[in-house]
């Protein structure tokens, strides 16, 4: 029997404390919708800003297969060393998905090396999302397009590297597209950006996003592979330098 995907989730669980509409949507926590969401196939454990360490030990990072990371109003006070401990732990094969305004984060920025800037509009309006990769595993089950009700706009340009693939791009009410669905590798780690889940709109009970969500952690999830050797090597073979 295969074993479960180790997925942390990484909320910065300020706006459910604060905001009495974010909490109505998420009395759980934004965490706690998408652990919800994730289900029973998957080892879940819960980290955040104000834990010791972020939540996020060497420890807990180590035992660890995929990251998801929400954040929005409190990015800089991540503290830079445990960023760091997160990329290596990336490169060394890990895998993180970056939900809606993580991608001012400081752990966004750091893998992209960019300013991951772009536009934006609060205004509640309808945002469709097209399948534009059919056939990778992140949007299995998912049709042509869905569509929430009520969302952020989010809109290009993106300053983001071009991704290796990009498998969901949005259509929003005023005319806006974004790339919504955007996959990287970094090292051995997988990376999935997922553009929606503004706090004050219930986006994280929907199922298809929860679908997405949950592709997408099997997708970034480790290959089961001995650790890539790196530094002075001896040859494979004799080489002819040797041979006389």
């Amino acid at each position: 029997m295969n074993k479960k995907v180790k997925v942390t989730i990484w909320n910065e669980y300020r706006h459910e404390k604060t905001n009495v509409a974010v909490s109505d949507i998420y009395p759980e926590g934004i965490h706690g919708a998408i652990a919800q969401g994730l289900g029973e196939e998957f080892d879940i454990r819960i980290a955040t800003l104000d834990d010791p360490e972020h939540g996020l030990t060497k420890a807990r990072l180590d035992d660890t297969d995929v990251l998801l990371w929400w954040g929005h109003t409190a990015h800089q006070e991540v503290a830079d060393e445990i960023v760091d401990r997160v990329v290596s732990r990336i490169l060394q094969g890990m895998g993180v998905i970056f939900l809606h305004s993580a991608h001012h984060s400081k752990l966004f920025k750091k893998l992209m090396g960019t300013s991951c800037d772009l536009k934006w509009r609060e205004v509640g309006e309808k945002e469709r999302l097209w399948v534009i990769a059919p056939g990778h595993p992140i949007v299995a089950g998912i049709g042509d397009y869905f569509e929430l009700e009520k969302e952020e706009m989010y809109g290009e340009f993106f300053d983001v590297p071009e991704p290796d693939q990009v498998v969901l791009l949005s259509w929003f009410e005023g005319g806006e597209v974004f790339r919504s669905g955007c996959c990287y590798t970094r090292g051995q780690g997988k990376i999935f950006y997922f553009r929606p889940g503004h706090e004050v709109y219930p986006t994280y009970h929907n199922k298809d996003v929860q679908r997405i969500i949950r592709n997408a952690a099997h997708w970034c999830a480790p290959v089961d592979r001995p650790p890539t050797g790196f530094g002075n090597a001896e040859p494979l073979e004799v080489l002819a330098a040797n041979k006389n």
